[in-house]
């Protein structure tokens, strides 16, 4: 690669870091998100121009911020509405005489949590938040998006223009809520990661059974969730779980990207580093008394895995109490599912079958693949093979992740050939 291209990739890597802030320092500055990105985005023209000729600066965050305060500074100007706002601002300083450090440190949290307010807002769809939330808090680009949720870009575009539109027309404001509806906005911001967190760990849908760069976006957009709210529990609970889920990733998947599911992964491929993250966000939550949460208990149902060496050592027993805590602090169909699961483990398959059985008559897991799934995995185990067999190919039709279809047909396959051996008298027994 050429200079220049390896100064262009140093530039994006730095603006994709610097660009939250920017846009947050910007909305807060003119009061219109639209207006903010646009700044934010001649900012980084700005840069590109100008840095490949004079080297990057010794702090480029300042420099980015400076800039785009700048501009701002410049729009509101030809709004005519400078006189209101100059006592607010100050006066229009030299480029020789700002104080970079300041600029950039100035209240900065708060301005980042007020743009993740804003992104996050229970007036836009769920849809809506998570992809506003990647572009302007994730720096993800409409590209990037499109390709992680495997729909076009005009798709992503459109969906952040009537994202912006909805919230000018609501005349949200750029500010942080007072104390009750920021715990109520907190929530919203930590199911939009974990639902990003989710999509890059499970993908729906698509050839690929993880997308590495959701997870990583999901995690550092919850670090600084809690960077910036140290005092919630639910938010350390929340990067707990995610340290930990991450933590696997490597062991997730064999040698041509087929996934490799929990019991079958080789335990020394998981990282330590993340699981000692993981484990230290987990007591910080339980510290705070957050311990019976609805993330920190499904944290704390990780870290059981993570603290076990091989699955023998797992402890099955516990890790069903903690789904029996969580169905009802959380209760919801998916957490049943998973209840039937831990069950089985800890007392047997048919004792998770039961439940999985009760389960099949709920309206919201009729397209819930892992619903049949769980069940032919336990009927498998009861050497009910024929029934077995039904459920994974049924799992394998509702799936519409390619790697994890292929998964089930496997499974389903190896039910068939057990059946028809235990027909001829020679199958495994024991």
């Amino acid at each position: 690669m050429s200079a220049a291209g390896e100064g262009d990739r140093s530039i994006d890597a730095i603006w994709r870091i610097e660009s939250p802030r920017v846009i947050a320092r910007v909305t807060r500055l003119v009061g219109d998100l639209g207006a903010a990105e646009d700044i934010a985005q001649d900012t980084f023209v700005a840069a590109l121009k100008r840095w490949p000729r004079s080297g990057v600066p010794d702090n480029p965050g300042a420099w980015l911020m400076a800039t785009a305060r700048f501009l701002a500074i410049d729009l509101i100007r030809r709004r005519d509405t400078l006189a209101e706002k100059q006592e607010q601002l100050g006066p229009v300083p030299e480029a020789e005489t700002v104080d970079f450090e300041a600029i950039v440190t100035d209240d900065i949290g708060d301005e980042l949590l007020g743009l993740m307010f804003m992104a996050c807002h229970p007036t836009l769809s769920p849809d809506a938040r998570v992809t506003l939330t990647l572009r302007l808090l994730g720096g993800l680009t409409t590209a990037e998006i499109a390709r992680a949720y495997l729909t076009t870009d005009v798709t992503i575009a459109q969906r952040i223009v009537r994202a912006k539109r909805t919230l000018a027309a609501a005349n949200v404001r750029f500010e942080l809520p007072d104390r009750r509806a920021r715990a109520e906005r907190v929530a919203s911001i930590r199911e939009v990661i974990y639902l990003v967190f989710n999509e890059g760990y499970a993908a729906t849908a698509g050839d690929d059974w993880m997308r590495a760069e959701l997870c990583a976006e999901a995690m550092r957009l919850g670090r600084v969730l809690a960077l910036l709210t140290p005092d919630d529990p639910e938010t350390h609970g929340l990067v707990a779980l995610m340290e930990l889920h991450a933590s696997r990733s490597r062991a997730r998947t064999g040698a041509d990207g087929e996934p490799v599911l929990l019991l079958d992964q080789n335990r020394a491929q998981w990282d330590q580093l993340l699981i000692g993250r993981g484990l230290a966000a987990l007591q910080r939550a339980e510290s705070l008394g957050g311990a019976h949460g609805p993330y920190a208990l499904q944290a704390a149902i990780a870290a059981r895995h993570a603290r076990a060496t091989t699955p023998d050592d797992t402890d099955w027993g516990r890790i069903a109490a903690l789904y029996d805590a969580l169905s009802q602090v959380a209760p919801s169909p998916v957490v049943e599912v998973n209840r039937a699961v831990a069950l089985a483990m800890a007392f047997g398959p048919q004792v998770g079958l039961d439940l999985a059985d009760e389960l099949t008559s709920v309206p919201a897991l009729a397209e819930y693949h892992l619903l049949p799934s769980v069940r032919g995995d336990l009927l498998q185990k009861l050497r009910r093979f024929d029934e077995a067999e039904a459920e994974f190919r049924r799992a394998a039709a509702m799936t519409s992740n390619a790697r994890e279809r292929t998964v089930l047909l496997n499974r389903a396959a190896t039910c068939s050939y057990a059946s028809r051996s235990e027909d001829h008298g020679g199958g495994p027994r024991g």
